[in-house]
């Protein structure tokens, strides 16, 4: 397989409240909109990743979570509760050395958010 880009699709029960999720609570820059002014469909930048976020589905997307590196975790914690944001599970420090904490979006998935702390084995250039 040749791959040359990949996306995570999420089809959200409210597209609107799930845009703005996305785009104004979390802060996620757009890559691209397309479709028609009623129904856009939004593609957002997810670090070296891409989270698309359109169509309408009748129910909440299952079993699914989104993995996404942080730089400072803990003023990411306090801006988003600030923000009004229901944390999950706060951050903690997980046995494999992650630092971790979960939201939801709108729809209930899980944005597991992490901080690769300094002295983490991810940090070391292994070459």
């Amino acid at each position: 397989m040749d791959v040359l880009s990949s996306r995570i699709l999420l089809h959200p029960t409210n597209p609107p409240r799930s845009h703005a999720f996305y785009r104004d609570t979390l802060g996620l820059a757009i890559h691209r909109e397309f479709g028609t002014p009623g129904n856009p469909g939004v593609v957002f930048f997810l670090g070296n990743g891409l989270l698309e976020v359109s169509g309408q589905a009748n129910e909440p997307p299952q079993g699914i979570a989104v993995w996404i590196q942080v730089r400072d975790l803990e003023a990411e914690q306090r801006r988003l509760r600030d923000a009004g944001v229901r944390i999950v599970r706060e951050s903690r420090r997980e046995p494999w050395g992650l630092q971790e904490m979960w939201i939801q979006d709108p729809d209930g998935v899980r944005l597991v958010l992490v901080e690769v702390p300094a002295d983490h084995p991810l940090r070391k250039d292994t070459r």
